[in-house]
């Protein structure tokens, strides 16, 4: 993704209208933050853009799946999050492991409005912002160590490695169901007041308490690899809130709770469980 020209081959091949960029890394190996993180996400993103703009004269949108680690500022939270809030960083905290990540989306997602603004390609940008995405696993999954990073917590609670004790669940607190970050991105490409703007795609606050919960209520049966129940809740009683009105309203969505989001989790991490 870094190298120059990199998606010229596969924008050159066949004639098509949209484009959606959501290769970005998230880990926790990280080790060179620029390397693993800020060039793969910024580089890759320009790319394509740039890609697009020279092979693919006939595409008309990108959509460009973002964060919500662009419009939160974890060291300075507003009290309700939405579109209009921009995420801070700089250089130094870029370069810490911790905050790595959320510097790579955040440059990434302003190096594609820059693009936009200066380069006016024939397509329009749309971005979209979801939190942490829980959700079932992929059909073709054959192991739980291939789940997205952000569903490990649910796994690791189903395997009983909490057996314990949770973990924090902080900083994010904020959550958005796969099967609805998916669909944001096909009303992303068929709403053309969207053009241009960035959206929040959240469903809702969560804490791995509430996540334990629900699975203790609906899997009785491993009660034996959750925590005793009474697990202190670690959400902040002022937690600040959310507001994805936009993506109501604009885009038309729908979100679902946590408690469907996962029980569907579980159930698909069932036939994997050992």
């Amino acid at each position: 993704m870094v190298q120059d020209g990199a998606f010229d081959e596969a924008v050159r091949c066949h004639p098509f209208k949209y484009v959606i960029h959501t290769a970005c890394p998230y880990h926790f190996n990280v080790t060179d933050p620029i390397n693993d993180f800020i060039n793969p996400a910024v580089q890759g993103t320009t790319g394509i853009l740039k890609s697009v703009k020279e092979y693919a004269p006939l595409v008309e949108r990108v959509v460009l799946l973002s964060s919500t680690a662009t419009i939160m500022n974890p060291f300075n939270h507003a009290k309700v999050y939405d579109e209009s809030v921009y995420g801070e960083t700089t250089w130094e905290e870029a370069m810490s492991p911790r905050l790595a990540y959320r510097a790579s989306k955040i440059y990434a997602e302003k190096a594609a409005f820059d693009f936009v603004s200066a380069e006016k390609p024939a397509f329009d940008l749309v971005v979209l912002n979801p939190p942490l995405v829980f959700g079932p696993a992929q059909r073709h999954l054959t192991s739980l160590d291939s789940l997205n990073t952000s569903n490990h917590r649910i796994r690791d609670m189903v395997l009983g490695q909490f057996r314990d004790g949770l973990p924090p669940t902080g900083p994010v607190y904020l959550f958005a169901d796969v099967r609805d970050v998916a669909e944001a991105h096909v009303r992303a490409l068929e709403v053309s007041e969207a053009a241009g703007q960035r959206f929040m795609v959240a469903g809702g606050h969560f804490s791995n308490k509430r996540i334990v919960d629900v699975i203790r209520a609906s899997y009785p049966d491993m009660a034996g690899r959750l925590p005793a129940k009474g697990a202190p809740e670690d959400m902040p009683s002022d937690v600040y809130g959310f507001d994805n009105s936009k993506a109501r309203k604009v885009l038309g969505m729908e979100f679902r709770d946590l408690k469907t989001c996962v029980n569907d989790s579980v159930e698909s991490f069932v036939g994997l469980v050992k």
